[in-house]
């Protein structure tokens, strides 16, 4: 697999896993503590070849991946499903426990926002689909965002990951709908 841009993960760990799996370069941001440096370096990387950012798909992975995506518009996105990410002994969530393969799925649905129409999907939308108020909204949450591989958040996280993707509505409405019959089927 040939990867141009600099993938952003967030350890020494990480970077074997996708040096094992890609070949490609990587920028470890070393916790989710980022410091002006590293963004100084992703930044520098955006400018000369792109950026992905692929970080682990649990709180600290999200801090890293928000404080990215305010302080430095136009990188793409990579998610991977939390499942895939489980260490074999159940006691750490990490891109470093993924299979090979699946990490190169993952980097072949990248997203790039210049790539995506504009959208605007209210509140009300998410609400009515369940995603929001509902008993079942994280749930279903979840696994819209496994189905759009944008990644786990929570309702209002949603609504900007939706709009940050430019996921439009007849997108989202196909996504929904293999949900619904996920959940008929169950």
């Amino acid at each position: 697999m040939n990867i141009k841009e600099i993938i952003v993960v967030e350890g020494k760990s990480d970077t074997i896993a996708i040096r094992r799996a890609t070949g490609a370069d990587t920028i470890e941001t070393n916790g989710s503590a980022i410091d002006h440096e590293t963004l100084a370096r992703i930044q520098h990387a955006l400018e000369t070849r792109g950026v992905i950012v692929f970080t682990d798909p649990d709180y600290p992975g999200r801090r890293i991946r928000s404080i990215i995506e305010e302080s430095i518009p136009g990188v793409k996105h990579a998610f991977l499903e939390k499942k895939l990410t489980i260490a074999k002994n159940g006691k750490g969530v990490g891109i470093e426990h993924a299979a090979d393969e699946d990490i190169r799925e993952a980097l072949r649905s990248v997203y790039s926002i210049d790539d995506q129409p504009t959208v605007a999907i209210s509140l009300a939308d998410l609400m009515e689909a369940r995603l929001m108020g509902h008993p079942d909204a994280k749930r279903r949450r979840e696994r819209l965002g496994e189905l759009l591989q944008i990644g786990h958040v929570n309702g209002k996280g949603l609504k900007k990951r939706l709009e940050m993707f430019r996921i439009g509505q007849d997108r989202l409405e196909e996504a929904l709908q293999v949900l619904d019959k996920e959940e008929k089927d169950e």
